[in-house]
């Protein structure tokens, strides 16, 4: 089949012009001989105009210049259509492309687009909002709500926020039901995680698949502000193993768990964030998978 691209470029996802970005995108396109157009994102998150392109101009690829937020975007638009997901990471986090192992350097992605291949990959529901990577409940969000504010993007300003909030951070009540059982625990914050990080290699859920059918769920519940480092230590060095069925007793400070669904009450309206962007929170979450959502380019 003759490959036909679209690429979706994000002008404020990360930091710095993109117009190197573009220049890239258009020699090395143009020189592996595939018709091309580049379209700017959106600024309000709507893609549903996409499909008609798509159908009409027969492309294959819709590659994603930006970063979660317009992955997340883009792909609920595309759900269903039959195209493959090529990312170029230019976001502050990148969390799907570095789950993925898609290169940072604009380059490098550009190269596995072309000779990479698209893998079924999973994605979930949050109330019926989308989710292709993760979301968080509670202190993570806090960051992500505060980081949106900020005029400056970056790791740095990242690092900045979370350091501020960790001082003031609270642990919420939650009640989480799994299929018969039920969990109610105080947590600084649960993250729901299809990929295995927040972003920037910082990964939350360490066995996290994109493709296994099930959600890594990680709760990190209330305990002394000295031990909460060591306790994420742990668990994002792998050492901290998720648990079927009941066995998680020994799991005294982070519960790191696997499913297919969940719900979780929360009472205390702690804040939310999806793929990264801050969201309107609830009082209860009812989550569940979504297997094999969409194609993604990625290394074999």
């Amino acid at each position: 089949m003759t490959r036909k691209m679209i690429y979706l470029i994000n002008p404020i996802s990360g930091t710095g012009t993109k117009a190197p970005v573009k220049d890239l995108i258009i020699r090395k396109t143009r020189a592996e001989g595939i018709h091309f157009e580049i379209l700017p994102s959106k600024a309000d998150g709507s893609y549903d105009h996409l499909q008609q392109v798509i159908h009409k101009d027969a492309i294959t690829d819709v590659v994603i210049c930006g970063g979660d937020g317009t992955v997340n975007a883009v792909v609920d638009a595309l759900q269903g259509v039959p195209v493959n997901i090529g990312i170029i990471p230019l976001g502050s986090g990148n969390g799907l492309a570095f789950a993925a192992k898609i290169p940072k350097q604009p380059g490098r992605a550009l190269d596995l687009i072309f000779k990479g291949g698209a893998y079924p990959t999973d994605a979930f529901y949050i109330n019926e909002k989308f989710s292709c990577m993760l979301c968080g409940i509670g202190f993570d969000a806090q960051v992500a709500h505060e980081f949106a504010k900020q005029k400056t993007r970056g790791l740095r300003t990242y690092i900045r926020i979370s350091t501020i909030l960790f001082f003031k951070a609270k642990p919420y009540p939650f009640e989480l039901k799994m299929k018969d059982r039920i969990l109610k625990t105080d947590a600084y914050f649960i993250s729901i995680a299809n990929s295995n990080q927040f972003g920037n290699n910082f990964t939350i859920a360490p066995r996290a698949s994109l493709s296994d059918g099930l959600l890594d769920i990680v709760i990190v519940k209330k305990m002394n502000k000295i031990s909460l480092p060591f306790s994420l230590l742990l668990q994002v060095t792998g050492k901290n193993k998720p648990r079927s069925g009941i066995d998680y007793g020994d799991q005294k400070n982070i519960i790191y768990l696997q499913t297919d669904k969940i719900s979780i009450r929360n009472p205390g309206l702690a804040p939310l964030h999806i793929d990264g962007d801050p969201t309107d929170t609830s009082s209860e979450f009812k989550i569940r998978v979504i297997k094999n959502c969409f194609k993604l380019i990625q290394p074999g």
